[in-house]
């Protein structure tokens, strides 16, 4: 299949955020655009706004005059919907609403030709419930825009039980047409960005409620140690927690209330005080006009360590390990290597030591577990980061029986390699881990049921919601086995079914395969 062919008509309905950007998008491709609303000065606005953002494109040197004044003209208020007849695609993009959306789609179905394709916008509705009515219901798909459209690059394109594959193709390439990055996902709550996402808001709540650490504080180590451009508390804060939680509920009745999805109290107490975020001036932080929130909260500085052990196992090899080996010795400290077994309480590797302390990457057990398991007092734990050479922020848990003038040792090594540290209370997986583990897993189990194709899963949370790595890609970067540790040591720890692997995960695991080659 191939996309519609430029020129052809495409009808927007709605001329919301969602309708008008898409609209903008459309007549830049080259399609004549038929904008409906129920309220006729809303579409004849929605062009008038969509013009002046041709117009600064054309100020910025993004288009070209003749370009903009060619789409603009391309852009016709509709006054009813029997001018979308001889519309080859139309895209509703109204109240999220299943009655609203089926009693639109009917009506529509009886004026547009039978080769025209219809797509909702739908966010979070059933692609299958929406088209169930219709007379053709083959002929619909969803075309999952984000919001701002003409910036947000991913459109998912959902296919429902009876959607035609070859109609699901050409909304495909008409979307790539427009510039987009388009993938295919089948019809199942929350698609493939609500779905994934869902465990960035739902471990950061956690931590919070385990009070691991205060919210700037956890939003810092996700930004400048995980890479993520916004920490789970800020992004909250602007999506809006009605919103966010509601979203959030919507997936877990969906899913007929799986622990992996269960709501916060923590959020739901922001709600019933109205603190919805940004747009009511007050959610996690406070906003407006002399607003004032606290930073981040940083370890105190130490001094620079004299000597930085080393411990790994003859023949192992550790990527992780080994890349902060690197940035400590770009830093000038010296680290000795030598074999785990000599003169040390441990008996696991690689570690790091300084003072006495054992220096372990988080494998989902707290420090204290740690430290009784290997019979060492003086255990801490560091977290994850994207990037071991350039991440600006560590996190580090100590045991409880750790000595304090052995973490500070510790946290001296970390400073002197150019990391702020962040001490966080000793829970389980601390934060980028225990994140990056549960949106690894949530996305394997969307591929292993068929939701998406892995590739999909990752470009769409890159693209979707702006991650600095793809979830199944960052697995293959950990190490598919050490995410399983991960996760068995934190369901261990909780003893809940919220941690369960995901068997798609388990088969990699054991044929020591990759998502990605």
């Amino acid at each position: 299949m191939a996309a519609i062919a430029t020129g052809s008509v495409v009808a927007v309905i709605g001329s919301g955020a969602m309708g008008s950007g898409i609209a903008q998008i459309a007549a830049a491709a080259g399609h004549t655009v038929r904008l409906f609303d129920t309220r006729a000065e809303a579409a004849l606005k929605a062009i008038a706004d969509i013009g002046a953002v041709y117009a600064k494109l054309v100020e910025k040197g993004k288009m070209s005059a003749a370009d903009a004044d060619a789409a603009r003209a391309r852009l016709h208020a509709a006054s009813g919907l029997a001018e979308m007849a001889d519309a080859a695609l139309v895209v509703e993009a109204i109240v999220e609403n299943l009655d609203a959306k089926r009693a639109l789609f009917a009506d529509l179905e009886a004026i547009v030709g039978e080769s025209a394709i219809l797509a909702t916008n739908t966010s979070s509705i059933s692609v299958t419930a929406i088209a169930a009515r219709l007379r053709h219901p083959q002929r619909l798909v969803g075309m999952h825009f984000f919001n701002p459209v003409p910036l947000m690059a991913l459109v998912e394109v959902i296919s429902g039980v009876a959607s035609d594959p070859a109609v699901a193709a050409t909304v495909f390439d008409t979307a790539a047409a427009w510039g987009k990055n388009p993938v295919h996902a089948k019809s199942t709550p929350g698609f493939i960005v609500n779905r994934v996402a869902r465990p960035f808001y739902a471990e950061g709540l956690r931590l919070l409620n385990e009070q691991a650490a205060d919210p700037a504080t956890i939003d810092a180590v996700m930004r400048e140690g995980g890479g993520f451009r916004m920490g789970p508390f800020e992004l909250m804060d602007l999506i809006g927690h009605d919103v966010n939680y509601s979203v959030t509920q919507s997936v877990f009745n969906a899913y007929y209330n799986d622990p992996r999805y269960t709501p916060s109290v923590l959020q739901q107490e922001l709600l019933n005080a109205g603190f919805l975020g940004r747009k009511s001036g007050r959610g996690f932080f406070r906003y407006g006009e002399g607003a004032a929130n606290p930073g981040p909260r940083s370890e105190a500085p130490q001094p620079r360590p004299d000597y930085v052990g080393y411990s790994i196992e003859p023949g192992q090899s550790d990527a992780i390990t080994s890349a902060l080996c690197q940035r400590l010795e770009a830093h000038g400290l010296k680290v000795a290597r030598r074999k785990s077994a000599e003169g040390h309480q441990h008996n696991e590797a690689p570690a790091f030591h300084c003072n006495g302390a054992a220096v372990y990457f988080t494998d989902g057990r707290t420090a204290t577990a740690r430290a009784r398991d290997n019979r060492h007092a003086d255990t801490i734990v560091f977290d994850l980061v994207l990037d071991y050479g350039k991440a600006a922020r560590i996190a580090l848990a100590r045991a409880d029986q750790c000595r304090p003038e052995a973490f500070d040792a510790v946290v001296g090594i970390f400073q002197a390699a150019g990391f702020a540290v962040t001490r966080v209370d000793d829970v389980p997986g601390l934060a980028v881990m225990r994140t990056v583990a549960m949106l690894a897993n949530e996305a394997a189990d969307a591929v292993n049921q068929g939701v998406c194709s892995a590739a999909a899963a990752d470009t769409a949370m890159q693209k979707g919601v702006n991650y600095p790595r793809g979830p199944l890609a960052w697995a293959d970067a950990v190490g598919i086995g050490h995410i399983v540790t991960v996760l068995e040591n934190m369901a261990a720890a909780y003893g809940e079914d919220r941690y369960r692997v995901s068997p798609l995960l388990r088969r990699k695991q054991a044929a020591g395969a990759r998502f990605h080659a």
